[in-house]
């Protein structure tokens, strides 16, 4: 399926820096693929031969470990996913799959390497976003050995809300299964966990709908692990 980036209404910040004649090649060189939730977007141990832009929608990286996958985190689109690809290992190294509805643009990786050739400000921008995914790993891993139950789901409900949804009302995108996957812990704890906020007055349950009644004890437990 052939695009005209040009009339992309939510380019990415380094398409934005790219000539006429740099986004016309890159739209020759692009197709836009619709995903419904639980569709994999990027499947860890494939040879890549594109990078996918996430224009749409809400993805989940995994990652296979030696005795099960690990969920490393939660990506909101617009984003940029394999991007170590581009620049090392032609093996993608991680999976990502929808768990929302989403839009993908699958850019040729040839293309996409010669922009980052002769495109210094897209070259820039792309690899902003390598450091800032980077540094979230490293916080999220820190937050993972260090932190007590109680202050992994807080992270996580935090997040949802502010990095997310933008809203205190939300439903949670992910099995309770796949929530103690992201934190460390089993389902049974996450289930546990929940029921104490509720029982707090921290948060309200209906299902998977999660409203934020107190925000700052919610923080609170955050920082304190």
């Amino acid at each position: 399926m052939e695009n005209d980036c040009n009339l992309c209404a939510i380019k990415s910040k380094a398409v934005s820096k790219l000539s006429a004649e740099e986004i016309e090649k890159l739209s020759f060189s692009c197709a836009l693929v619709k995903f419904r939730h639980g569709d994999s977007l990027i499947r860890q141990g494939t040879f890549s031969t594109n990078v996918a832009y996430m224009r749409s929608g809400l993805a989940k990286i995994h990652i296979a470990g030696p005795y099960h996958e690990q969920i490393v985190r939660i990506v909101k689109a617009p984003s940029y996913l394999g991007l170590p690809t581009t620049f090392g290992d032609k093996i993608i190294q991680y999976s990502a799959t929808a768990i929302e509805p989403s839009e993908v643009c699958f850019i040729d990786i040839d293309t996409f390497r010669y922009l980052l050739k002769v495109n210094h400000d897209f070259s820039y921008e792309i690899l902003l976003e390598v450091c800032r995914n980077e540094l979230e790993v490293f916080h999220r891993c820190a937050n993972r050995t260090q932190k007590q139950m109680r202050g992994k789901i807080a992270d996580v409900l935090i997040e949802l809300s502010e990095r997310i949804y933008n809203s205190d009302i939300f439903k949670i995108p992910l099995t309770q299964e796949d929530l103690g996957n992201l934190v460390d812990s089993s389902r049974e704890s996450v289930s546990r966990v929940l029921t104490e906020f509720e029982k707090d007055g921290i948060i309200k349950l209906s299902g998977k709908k999660v409203e934020i009644i107190n925000k700052h004890s919610l923080s609170l437990i955050s920082a304190n692990g």
